[in-house]
């Protein structure tokens, strides 16, 4: 075997290797392809991706339950995604985006979350009611790629803990993942509707989402903001295009609701920044125009269920235009 061949399979077989686990093994690997080329950019940037969970993975020793092991693995994603940005393009220039960067990527995410799924169901042994930590296995299911797991954690935290957008939006990535594209849609607008902060984008995975996203994204949108125009451009690109009528209660809720953030899109505060309520306790002013309008949309939906309804549409449409233009003249298209 030449040297190229076997530099290739020896990175073939890191990812492997990764993905069942076997992170020292895997790091091995990648120093024996060092040796036949040291300045291979895949090898560098696999190398350092491990190299960075691997540092972080020997304070385990610090935690002394297996549920705080598993929290720990899952709260490292968000410092790792930070380090990604830093590292930005592989080295001499190929693109971080490219195939040989998610093969990497898609080897790291599948050994993380299969140690920490470890970790919990070590915790939990054969079942759990606690929501959250079904929430935390669900995820960790997804990541793994056992999506049928997931789904059924997922279900079991959904009936404990109704109403829960990440809980909402993690089985509706796993619905979308099984091929279950209506119960996904369904789903997705229910959780960004309740509460779009809660939201884990960066866990998210199925190709309807990944594209929205990337398409919300290049409108400029980004950070927190990000999440609260989704559910917009979700209903105006047919993301979430299933629509369903809602109960009196909810009707009732809906209409305070949306006076509450009409009276805060007329008034806003002189500080906004200090605006913000705690997480799930409605807008703040930098959101309140885009939860405004998924609330529009959420109410021209019901009327469209309904009869002799159509001068409240179109009191709504003329509310649409005046706040946003842009988005009114997408929406009625």
């Amino acid at each position: 075997m030449n040297d190229k061949a076997g530099l290739k399979e020896l990175i073939r077989r890191t990812y492997e290797t990764l993905k069942a686990g076997e992170a020292d093994a895997a790091q091995n690997l990648l120093r024996q392809a060092l040796e036949i080329d040291y300045e291979h950019p895949e090898v560098l940037y696999a190398l350092k991706c491990l190299n960075w969970w691997l540092g972080k993975l020997e304070r385990m020793d610090d935690f002394h339950s297996p549920c705080e092991r598993g929290e720990y693995i899952l709260s490292l994603w968000k410092p790792y995604y930070a380090f990604l940005e830093r590292m930005g393009d592989f080295p001499h220039g190929a693109s971080i985006l490219s195939e040989p960067a998610d093969s990497c990527q898609y080897a790291i995410k599948r050994f993380a979350y299969c140690r920490a799924l470890d970790c919990f169901k070590e915790h939990v042994g054969t079942g759990s009611q606690d929501p959250a930590l079904l929430l935390q296995m669900g995820r960790c299911c997804k990541g793994a790629g056992e999506w049928d797991d997931a789904a059924r954690y997922l279900e079991m935290a959904s009936s404990l803990k109704r109403d829960d957008s990440a809980i909402l939006s993690e089985l509706a990535d796993v619905k979308a993942l099984l091929g279950e594209e209506r119960t996904a849609k369904v789903l997705f607008r229910e959780a960004f509707f309740l509460e779009p902060q809660e939201i884990n984008l960066h866990g998210l995975e199925s190709e309807m989402m990944l594209q929205l996203l990337g398409a919300v994204k290049k409108m400029g949108y980004a950070g927190a903001e990000l999440a609260e125009w989704i559910p917009v451009w979700g209903c105006i690109l047919g993301a979430f295009s299933l629509k369903r009528e809602l109960k009196p209660v909810e009707l009732g809720r809906l209409k305070q609701s949306i006076l509450a953030l009409e009276s805060e899109h007329r008034n806003p505060p002189p500080r906004p920044e200090l605006a913000l309520p705690p997480r799930g306790k409605g807008g703040g002013a930098p959101f309140t125009k885009p939860r405004l309008l998924n609330r529009y949309f959420w109410l021209i939906d019901h009327c469209e269920h309904n009869r002799d309804t159509s001068g409240l549409i179109d009191e709504t449409m003329l509310k649409i235009k005046v706040i946003d233009s842009v988005v009114y003249e997408q929406y009625r298209s």
